[in-house]
């Protein structure tokens, strides 16, 4: 018979309930690490994509923005036209037309503590200064830039304080004997002007809408009425998560004669009846802006102390211009989100290539 040692037959019996124990609570350990590593990974890579996804969406707001922006003012870059009301068609106004407004009076509805941007240009081949009107049936000089479906403005010879305008379109041309017909017909008295606009106008308003940048065409929409204003068929989301839009006019202040040089930033609009409206749009030929994006990913904690700073947050930036701050703060739980600002100057170019107006 073959005796096997004590310490031999304890091996043999396996482990013990405490060295089991042990083990478990070790693995356990092991497994909470584990998990706590992993969540932690997914929330850094939740904030990594919705901080990714947010300059995604900052980036072509911006690009859109300025795009139509640069264009703001073709064909309608002439103090003959600059703050006139248009009839767009019946029971459509636009008030006080310009290149582009911010926040005008037509457009409510946006987000609190954020700003519209309404933008108005032309497709025209013709030249932006107009065309005169040389017959009084309604001959003008070139009839060849005129084709039929273009949409037209017509300017008396002497401007009118108040001036109330109409858009026409052509119906017809007839470069033999020089005539443009119009629909609805306007009064064509020699020496009055055409503004060709083309056939594919626009004019399109911008605005925080429920967290996203939103858009409305004036030429297919009533975006200042009362109704629509709220419509989100009328309103169409073009960007998600964008919360804030702030913009501030670059004008010129030289006492006197202007010169074209951007002076200072401000958001005065100028004022429709006043004699100087016209004047007053041409010394606008730049706008500021700003755009804020928001993560998509909602954080436990407060990860933003304070707004978003940009150009126009402090006053004096450059002498003179006046402060326009960023403010988050009627969004609930807004600091516990992250935030991407895009900012640029656009040039007004088709207000800038008018030179110093005459009189202004």
């Amino acid at each position: 018979m073959v005796l096997i040692p004590q310490a031999a037959r304890r091996r043999n019996r396996g482990f013990s309930l405490v060295e089991v124990m042990v083990a478990m609570v070790i693995g356990m350990f092991g497994i909470i690490v584990m998990v706590q590593v992993f969540a932690l990974s997914e929330e850094r890579k939740r904030t990594t994509t919705g901080g990714g996804d947010a300059m995604i969406e900052g980036v072509m707001s911006l690009y859109g923005l300025q795009r139509d922006i640069r264009m703001a003012g073709y064909g309608i870059g002439d103090t003959k036209l600059l703050g006139c009301n248009v009839l767009l068609r019946a029971g459509v106004t636009l008030n006080a037309m310009a290149p582009v407004t911010v926040n005008h009076a037509s457009i409510t509805g946006q987000d609190a503590n954020t700003d519209t941007l309404l933008v108005v240009y032309g497709n025209s081949n013709g030249t932006p200064q107009g065309d005169n009107v040389t017959l009084a049936s309604g001959g003008v000089a070139t009839p060849t830039s005129f084709t039929v479906n273009d949409y037209v403005i017509v300017t008396p010879l002497t401007r009118v304080a108040a001036c109330g305008l109409t858009l026409a379109q052509v119906t017809a041309t007839n470069p033999a004997t020089s005539l443009v017909t119009l629909s609805p017909a306007p009064a064509l008295a020699i020496g009055s002007t055409l503004f060709n606009l083309g056939q594919l106008p626009k004019i399109v308003a911008y605005a925080i809408r429920g967290g996203n940048l939103t858009m409305c065409d004036y030429m297919t929409n009533d975006c200042g009425s009362a109704g629509n204003n709220a419509s989100a068929a009328v309103w169409v989301p073009i960007a998600n998560n964008i919360v804030s839009l702030r913009a501030q006019y670059g004008r010129d202040t030289r006492v006197g004669t202007m010169d074209g040089i951007v002076d200072i930033y401000d958001q005065t609009t100028p004022a429709a009846a006043a004699a100087t409206t016209a004047c007053n749009w041409a010394r606008v030929s730049a706008l500021r802006l700003a755009l804020v994006a928001r993560s998509a990913q909602f954080e436990k904690t407060a990860v933003t102390a304070a707004a978003p700073d940009w150009e126009g947050t402090n006053a004096n930036n450059p002498a003179g211009s006046a402060a326009h701050p960023i403010d988050l703060t009627a969004g609930a739980n807004w600091q516990n989100y992250r935030y991407r600002t895009f900012q640029t100057v656009v040039p007004l170019r088709n207000v800038s290539w008018m030179g110093v107006a005459s009189g202004c």
